[in-house]
């Protein structure tokens, strides 16, 4: 499962890919972190962003790219991965849709978690405002100021992100004021929409609680046309005998082809008797 989360600050991204991880057992790709472990590793690509990085440059795309396609190779994004940060443009996405075909793979959604601008600003006042009524310290990123530079520093360079992917039918939108687990329901029902999870089979765990009455009835059931088959052998050699006794006592007189036969009917008769009980 290969997933990208859009959306503004504020509507949940950080919390739905928390959960996503939790749930589905894939890995959050951060680019600052991919960044500081390629650096730390001494990778090529990482040298070359350290080199870029301590001269005060902001590291290139095909620098990230580079990061990202050495960090999805590993072990634990076998299973999927969520990107956090990238893409951010346009050149970026379509950088990441190249690194994609050339692994042979797959995005499995674009999520947007779509709010409302005005109301995330208005909850960041009402927070701000009550922690200064406690007495509590307020983050310096945690204002409607800064969260009004973030929005519109988000309209210009990420939303444009939302056609990019809107145009080549990958995008999905969910409501992101609904209540967390709201939300969650949401994507879940989505991804499964999708195709990107399969759901669950209930055949084994319903096999796995079938009651043990149940099971000896079954074995019961399939018993009883073998016992029936019995009795109907034994009624039958019973009759056979009953025949016989009757051919050796019958009068001389009597003709014993007669006799023969009147014993072999009454032995059918009998054991289609039986055997119908």
């Amino acid at each position: 499962m290969r997933i990208i989360l859009l959306g503004p600050p504020g509507s949940g991204k950080g919390t739905q890919a928390q959960l996503l991880l939790q749930r589905y057992g894939i890995v959050q790709l951060s680019t600052g972190e991919m960044l500081r472990a390629a650096v730390a590793a001494g990778t090529p690509v990482g040298l070359k962003a350290k080199e870029i990085m301590a001269g005060g440059g902001l590291v290139p795309d095909e620098v990230v790219v580079g990061i990202i396609s050495d960090r999805i190779d590993q072990p634990d994004a076998r299973h999927g991965f969520i990107l956090d940060g990238f893409p951010r443009t346009v050149p970026q996405a379509e950088a990441l849709d190249e690194l994609l075909k050339h692994k042979h793979m797959k995005l499995d959604a674009v999520i947007e978690l779509r709010v409302n601008e005005s109301a995330l600003l208005s909850r960041v006042e009402t927070r701000v405002a009550q922690m200064r009524e406690r007495g509590e310290e307020v983050r310096v990123d945690d204002t409607p100021e800064v969260l009004t530079k973030r929005l519109a520093s988000y309209r210009s360079l990420t939303e444009p992100l939302i056609h990019y992917y809107s145009e080549r039918r990958k995008l999905s939108t969910i409501d992101g004021m609904m209540a967390i687990d709201e939300v969650t329901r949401a994507i879940h029902r989505l991804l499964l929409a999708l195709g990107a999870i399969e759901p669950k089979s209930h055949n084994r765990s319903a096999a796995k609680s079938a009651p043990a009455k149940t099971v000896a009835k079954k074995a019961k059931a399939a018993k009883k046309p073998a016992k029936t088959a019995k009795k109907a052998e034994k009624s039958a050699k019973s009759a056979k005998k009953t025949a016989k006794k009757a051919v050796k006592k019958a009068p001389k007189t009597a003709p014993k082809r007669a006799v023969k036969k009147g014993a072999k009917k009454a032995a059918k008769k009998v054991t289609k008797k039986r055997a119908k009980r």
